[in-house]
């Protein structure tokens, strides 16, 4: 069973930095990604960025390119999402997500090419 769990949202004020995590376990194969998504009240769901887990190549939204980076530590199985210079418009529920294998696909920013997602952690910057 393929389970993503989120943590390291919060409050924070606007300028400072978070760093998310995501743990992934049970997922069977090997060319596979894990991306991180958002989701602002009122929003339509936004992709942030892909990491290949067999490789460490990383796709970004370019308009958050910059500010965000995803790493990956595949010892521990966790995915994560440093987020710098937060904006009160970051505020959101924040997702992580897999995908696989990646050369099934093309667009890895897409949320409907995502099978399996995590339960989401909420990012709140207070201006």
């Amino acid at each position: 069973e393929v389970q993503l769990v989120e943590s390291g949202g919060g409050l924070v004020q606007a300028g400072g930095s978070l760093k998310l995590s995501c743990a992934a376990s049970g997922i069977a194969f090997e060319d596979h990604g894990i991306g991180w998504f958002r989701q602002a009240p009122g929003k339509a769901r936004e992709g942030i960025a892909c990491i290949s887990r067999s490789d460490g190549s990383t796709y970004y939204a370019n308009s958050l390119k910059g500010r965000f980076t995803i790493s990956s530590d595949n010892a521990k199985n966790t995915v994560y999402l440093q987020m710098n210079t937060l904006r009160p418009e970051d505020t959101g529920v924040y997702y992580c997500a897999a995908i696989g294998p990646l050369g099934l696909f093309s667009d890895y920013l897409a949320d409907y090419n995502y099978d399996y997602w995590g339960q989401g952690t909420q990012v709140t910057v207070s201006s």
